[in-house]
């Protein structure tokens, strides 16, 4: 798979992306996750089925399973190592080892989730992302990235081109007429931090 991937894709597929995995991988960061959906979904809405994309090892899954406890789940990610731990983890969930641009997927889900996955899409391949999330929600999409009011690059742990910040979620909305449902904010210095994290639940009219 990794002659076919991007510049970004490649990042995340190799030794960065396993890496990635021990540096979100404590009780801490899936305390703060739990508490980040509550938040978000403390007025529960009707889910029988989620798909993540970029679920890495399943911190955010681990936290909807809580709230959905008969949700079907599906996951897709990228690198191989954390597809291993997420099957390992989660044995009643569907796994998909695949970046975002290659998924084949025929479903749809009343959520679609991207948390932390967007930002590092290169800008190039965004309307083609945006046609898959779009496509693969039934009812709900759920935003939570950095967010910047125009396109920004900055340097992610070194490195360029490897972070993007935008408003992902008013570019849905306006792509594809979404209605905002609600939003909020995370910032760092929060008793229960997820790194100036903005999010958007959005509905399809």
């Amino acid at each position: 798979m990794s002659n076919k991937l991007n510049e970004q894709e490649k990042f995340w597929f190799g030794d960065f992306g396993k890496k990635y995995i021990s540096r979100n991988n404590s009780k801490k960061i899936q305390k703060n996750t739990d508490i980040f959906f509550k938040k978000i979904f403390k007025k529960k809405i009707n889910l029988n089925t989620i798909i993540e994309l970029g679920a890495n090892v399943g911190n955010n899954i681990k936290s909807l399973s809580k709230i959905y406890p008969k949700s079907k789940i599906t996951s897709v990610e990228i690198n191989e190592k954390a597809c291993k731990i997420l099957r390992k983890k989660f044995t009643d969930i569907k796994v998909i080892n695949s970046s975002l641009a290659s998924l084949k997927i025929n479903e749809t889900f009343e959520l679609v989730l991207c948390k932390g996955i967007l930002i590092h899409i290169n800008p190039r391949q965004l309307n083609k992302i945006y046609d898959k999330i779009y496509s693969l929600s039934k009812k709900y999409i759920l935003i939570a990235e950095y967010y910047s009011p125009t396109p920004t690059k900055i340097i992610y742990r070194g490195k360029k081109n490897k972070l993007f910040k935008r408003d992902f979620a008013g570019d849905l909305i306006n792509r594809y007429n979404l209605k905002l449902i609600d939003y909020g904010f995370s910032y760092r210095y929060d008793k229960y931090p997820q790194d100036d994290l903005t999010w958007f639940l959005l509905k399809k009219n």
